[in-house]
């Protein structure tokens, strides 16, 4: 596909003949219709494109069918907060990558998966709703009025 490998991509030395090991792995210049751009790669590979404008970025963060996490690595931090709000995935880091909080929803979006994991949000899910009135009043309820007098001749 014309990739440029910047470094590792090979077997880490000293592990064992039987396994899969890969070093921490880097590709540069990595076209939108390249597989390893397109594709999930759990594993210790990169994958950089770079981009001209913030627009051009978001474009390409977005033109994907995952949407699991992304990370936006900026000074500026009213760009920060366009950009996370612009990408459409369910985890969004700013400086940083990948810290988790147990007490944070967990999940991603499109082809990444629906619903969430860890913190209160999850939960909801094995929970139904159920409205409970009461009426306290000394007074007959009365609702639909009935008492002998017909309301309207027929």
């Amino acid at each position: 596909e014309g990739i440029c490998l910047l470094c590792g991509g090979g077997v880490p030395a000293g592990m064992p003949a039987t396994g899969y090991w890969l070093q921490p792995t880097i590709f540069v210049n990595v076209p939108e219709s390249s597989k390893i751009w397109n594709e999930e790669i759990f594993g210790p590979v990169l994958s950089v494109r770079t981009f001209r404008s913030e627009e051009e970025a978001v474009r390409a963060a977005n033109n994907t069918v995952y949407g699991l996490a992304g990370a936006v690595i900026t000074e500026d931090a009213a760009r920060a907060r366009r950009v996370v709000q612009a990408m459409r995935c369910g985890i969004t880091w700013v400086n940083c990558s990948q810290p988790c909080f147990c007490q944070a929803a967990w999940g991603g979006v499109k082809a990444s998966g629906y619903g969430r994991d860890l913190g209160p949000e999850p939960l909801k899910k094995y929970r139904s709703a159920k409205q409970i009135t009461e009426y306290t009043s000394k007074q007959k309820w009365d609702w639909y009025h009935t008492h002998n007098k017909p309301v309207a001749k027929l």
